[in-house]
Parts: structure tokens; sequence; C-alpha cells
């Protein structure tokens, strides 16, 4: 028989697309009372699940701590031999079970109910062990798996996925976590390299190399040297109006190149970034245009940094 392999596909993903659809328009004022109680623990989230239900709980604890939540993973089976100990009566437990039976979570749940840990539960079955004995049931929608014998987790899974997903966003705004709060979670990372801003490198005040369009010939040699950035600017009331390179210097070499004033060595109009951009943009100016640094300005045209291709690098 000749499988339909790209109708098949479709089917499963359609059917997980409708089970997001009806858990969005299923979620009630409980996923509320949930954010605002993880929002104002003293302590941290411990999430716990066995099975494809642990893997998410894996995934969704590592979702929180990257946003500003701290969280860590329990496996359930290692609670029950000594692992329990990580909680504290400031921390939360957010178990995940799609059946809310699972055997081996019956001790943390137990544990938790005995210390007033709050446990936020998320199942499809509100009759469930996991259901009577949480404080914030979250339930999923009762849909068959995306499995074509009902079987393996697949829809139920990418349902308890999005929940975690859908909690950590929320708690993020509600914190005000930022794009600079989460480069500094990820500083190892190529996330944390992408999401360093120009004003995180630049130089700024007296370490720009900037002059006025009657300086000298000497004085431009004189400021690129110093500085050290291969470049000089042409500021004219307060805007910057025009940069001299190395480049600039060599074009112009000749016998009368020492008459010669920044006004008449600058390239005008120079390629200029904003301070709030992505380094990675700055990156890509750079090569673009075949230059090794960039001025910064502002709206109004005023020098406030530079950066250099090595800063970044």
């Amino acid at each position: 028989m000749t499988m339909n392999y790209l109708e098949e596909a479709r089917q499963v993903l359609r059917s997980e697309a409708e089970a997001l659809n009806v858990l969005a328009d299923e979620l009630d004022e409980t996923f509320e009372k949930t954010v605002d109680c993880l929002l104002h623990l003293k302590g941290r989230i411990a999430v716990t699940g066995m099975g494809k239900s642990g893997h998410v709980a894996r995934k969704v604890a590592a979702t929180l701590a990257s946003t500003g939540t701290p969280a860590y993973f329990v496996h359930p089976a290692e609670a029950s031999h000594g692992d329990l100990g990580m909680l504290t009566q400031e921390d939360a437990v957010i178990a995940i079970s799609n059946s809310g039976n699972t055997a081996e979570l019956t001790d943390i749940v137990l544990y938790a109910s005995q210390n007033s840990i709050p446990i936020v539960a998320i199942t499809r079955s509100a009759d469930s062990f996991l259901g009577r004995h949480c404080d914030y049931l979250l339930l999923q929608p009762q849909l068959h798996e995306a499995c074509p014998l009902d079987c393996a987790p697949t829809t139920s899974t990418t349902v308890q996925m999005a929940l975690g997903d859908a909690l950590a966003m929320c708690l993020l705004s509600a914190r005000g976590f930022s794009r600079e709060d989460f480069r500094r979670f990820h500083p190892g990372g190529s996330l944390g390299r992408k999401l360093t801003l120009v004003r995180d490198l630049m130089h700024t005040g007296a370490a720009m190399p900037l002059l006025g369009p009657e300086a000298s010939t000497m004085e431009v040699l004189a400021e690129m040297t110093r500085k050290g950035f291969g470049c000089v600017g042409i500021v004219e009331e307060g805007r910057l109006t025009g940069i001299v390179t190395d480049g600039d210097l060599r074009r112009h070499m000749g016998p009368d190149i020492l008459s010669l004033t920044a006004r008449g060595l600058m390239t005008p109009h120079p390629v200029c970034i904003d301070a709030d951009a992505l380094t990675a943009r700055a990156q890509g100016v750079m090569e673009e245009h075949k230059i090794t640094c960039l001025f910064i300005t502002d709206e109004a045209g005023r020098p406030s940094g530079i950066l250099s291709m090595h800063d970044i690098l």
C-alpha cells in the first residue's frame, strides 16, 4: 500500500493546531490565578512529570528559568528517593501528567500538600489523583492524540508544552523582563551575542575621533593616530557631516595634501547607526559597505559613539 506521507503529516499538524485553538478558547480565570501565584513566589518553581510529560517538564523549567522565573526540573521517581529535599515551603510545583494518575507523581504531590506548597496541575482529567489534589488545575482539552493509534503522546504533549510557554511568557511580561535581561541569561550562546546592543560596545566621549571641518591634514592625521580607529568624524554645528578615513588620505595623496582641510578630505554623509541597534545589524552594515568602523548618531545627527568591527568580533 502506497502511503501519502504529506497528507498524513498535514493531518497530524492540523490536529495539534486544532488542539491549541481549543485550549486557547477554554482558558479561564484559573490561568490568571495561577500566573498570579507563581509571580509572587519567594522561592522557585519545581516542574515535574514522567515519561513524555517529563521531557515536556524539563523544557518548561528551562523556558521559565531563561525568562526570569527561577525554576528547576525534579524527576518524580528521584523525588521519592531523596530529591524531595529540593522543595521548600517558598516554592511551587507544576506537575504535568496527561492522565493525572501517574503513580510516580504520588509522593511529590503528597509532600507538597503536607507542606502547603502550591501545586499547579496540567492534566486532562479533573477527576484524577492529580486533578483532585492540586491548587490550580489547568485542564488539557479532551481530544484524541494525533497518533493514528491514539496512543503515542502527540497532541497532549503539544498542549502541555504550549501551556508551559503561555505561563512563562505571561510571567515574563509581568516581570518586565527585557531583551537585555534575556541577553544576560544567555551570555555564552549565539542568542546572547546576537542580542548585544551597539550601545553596550560603543566608545563614547573623549574616545571618539572628532574634528571640525577646518582642521588641517596634520590635525586629522594626529587625531586618527591618537584615537586608533583609522578614521576621524567631521562635526559641523554639532552634527556629523563627514568622515575622513585612511583610505581618503591615500586617495588625496599628492604634493598639496598638507594644504587641504578636513572638509576637502572627507567623505560626506557617512554611514551611521543607532545606539539601540543590535550589534549583529552593525556587523551586517559594515560588511555591506566594506568598512571597519561605524559612528553612532542620535535623531539629530549628533555623534554619540563609535564602534569598530574589532569590538564586535
